[in-house]
């Protein structure tokens, strides 16, 4: 009798046989995954369909009630803006921390077991999310604008420069930023949105309340007060001070809690 014997790893690939990837699935296609996830449940298609929606009422709002110095075009892409700072950190809440409310965690992390891999997908879907959203929401203004001095029988203005732009757009990228942390960190839907909100608004109330009583806080408080620095980058002009306020903030706010986040979350056991 003779022995069958397998054929050497070269010929197999030469007879067409496919190699599984050494870094396992790519990138792009778990983007693309972590995409359709995105929009995959009812909540986030209602949150994202709610930007445009929104963007309309207030530009229609605006034509019809608002002054003149409403319908400039920075004043209406600023406060189209605005909902962004609510509906995507939801949506990032959604996004991260229902992979572990459902219980879908185990089956995604069997299929990708580099749990990394799969939060850095989720991270850099988000930011296109709200990239596109941006741009929706700046094409909107621009066409209430128009639509606006159309019926009001006045001309254009146009505003807004791309600095304030960019500024803007980083402003709501780290908010995202602020429900992409408290999911990761908290890894529960309803917790980590009331963490998310509460770090976005109540906060801010109290830090205005203490900056009222507290000297020494209305003046070094910007240095901590993560929504406080933010709130430079939507004015005219950003100092080299102000700079440095916010990526102290961020540091302090952000990046310290994802690191402590991702680190547990690495460790966790799935269920």
């Amino acid at each position: 009798m003779t022995a069958l014997t397998a054929p050497p790893a070269d010929a197999a690939g030469r007879s067409g046989a496919r190699a599984v990837p050494r870094n396992g699935i790519p990138l792009t296609r778990l983007v693309e995954v972590e995409l359709r996830k995105l929009v995959d449940t009812r909540a986030s298609r209602w949150l994202l369909a709610a930007v445009p929606l929104l963007t309309l009422v207030v530009a229609a709002g605006v034509t019809i009630w608002g002054s003149d110095a409403e319908t400039a075009f920075a004043a209406l892409a600023t406060t189209n803006l605005m909902p962004l700072e609510l509906l995507l950190p939801l949506v990032a809440v959604l996004t991260v921390a229902g992979e572990w409310s459902q219980r879908s965690a185990l089956t995604t992390f069997a299929l990708v077991p580099r749990r990394g891999r799969v939060v850095g997908a989720q991270a850099v879907a988000l930011v296109l999310v709200t990239l596109a959203a941006a741009a929706a929401v700046v094409v909107l203004s621009a066409v209430g604008t128009v639509v606006a001095a159309q019926v009001r029988g006045i001309d254009a203005v146009w505003d807004l420069g791309a600095g304030l732009a960019l500024r803007s757009v980083l402003a709501y990228l780290a908010a995202v930023a602020v429900g992409f942390v408290a999911a990761v960190a908290i890894r529960s839907t309803a917790p980590a949105m009331v963490a998310g909100l509460g770090f976005l608004f109540v906060v801010p109330m109290i830090s205005s309340v203490a900056a009222g009583l507290w000297s020494w806080w209305a003046e070094h408080g910007a240095w901590f007060d993560l929504s406080w620095s933010l709130a430079f980058l939507t004015g005219p002009q950003v100092t080299g001070t102000q700079w440095a306020q916010v990526g102290t903030s961020v540091l302090l706010w952000l990046a310290l809690p994802l690191a402590l986040g991702l680190r547990r979350l690495l460790r966790v056991e799935v269920r």
